[in-house]
């Protein structure tokens, strides 16, 4: 925990995501990354010198064989309020729309549905589940199918909304979120979606791991690029820097 914790906190200064009374709605999808995510802010809350509160919110996308009971109980032993949503995101998508590439309308589905949950909670804050490597992905899928250098930001304020996301696993490297949820027995709740892990972003995790092979520690030289750039919202404030983890 102390691990995630040393990764989790340094993001969260670097780039000033939490403030004194924030109430910070946790999008979980089920996954590891949302559920470490869950664990690792409910811990910060209690030591942190800015006080917030953690809210735990699932969009049920409407598939029958995803169960979040487990869920409900992590939550109910973290002390973490839990609200699930249901929505119709899986029937419009695959049963009426027929949709051949479904990712990109699901995305919009679900950060328009997740923003609207949060804001009904009473949370101007929405942590995102993003981690080390799918911020490297990103770059790289924004370059190679985009011709663009570009990336989610670490802190991005959605004015329509009104509402600030954040995403402090972005110093977390994938393999410990993995060996993270596995150590703690993360309820992890299977995605049974058709286009799980036939995308683009699998493509390039592939990639990037088989260069790696002759070009060991290139995502770190691609993140450290981001930063040193740097790429707008990504120069970190390392005047806050607490201990890196070893």
């Amino acid at each position: 925990m102390q691990k995630m914790l040393s990764y989790v906190r340094r993001a969260v200064d670097h780039y000033h995501m939490i403030e004194d009374g924030d109430k910070i709605a946790v999008g979980v999808s089920g996954g590891k990354d949302s559920l470490a995510l869950l664990v690792a802010l409910a811990e910060l809350r209690r030591f942190y010198p800015k006080k917030f509160e953690v809210v735990a919110i699932t969009l049920e996308m409407g598939y029958e064989e995803m169960d979040f009971a487990p869920v409900q109980a992590l939550c109910d032993r973290l002390g973490v309020p839990y609200i699930r949503v249901p929505t119709q995101i899986k029937q419009i998508i695959f049963d009426i729309r027929h949709e051949e590439n479904p990712c990109s309308l699901c995305a919009k589905m679900r950060r328009g549905a997740l923003h609207e949950a949060a804001l009904a909670a009473g949370c101007k804050k929405v942590a995102l589940g993003h981690h080390f490597d799918d911020v490297v992905e990103t770059y790289l899928l924004s370059l190679f199918y985009e011709g663009r250098i570009s990336c989610f930001q670490p802190v991005t304020f959605l004015d329509r909304m009104g509402v600030t996301l954040i995403r402090p696993l972005l110093y977390t490297p994938e393999y410990y979120v993995r060996s993270f949820a596995a150590r703690h027995e993360l309820p992890i709740v299977h995605n049974p979606c058709p286009a799980d892990g036939n995308t683009k972003r699998q493509e390039v995790k592939d990639l990037l791991k088989k260069l790696e092979q002759d070009m060991p520690g290139l995502r770190e030289r691609i993140f450290g690029a981001m930063q040193r750039y740097p790429l707008k919202g990504w120069a970190p404030d390392r005047t806050r820097t607490p201990k890196k983890p070893q």
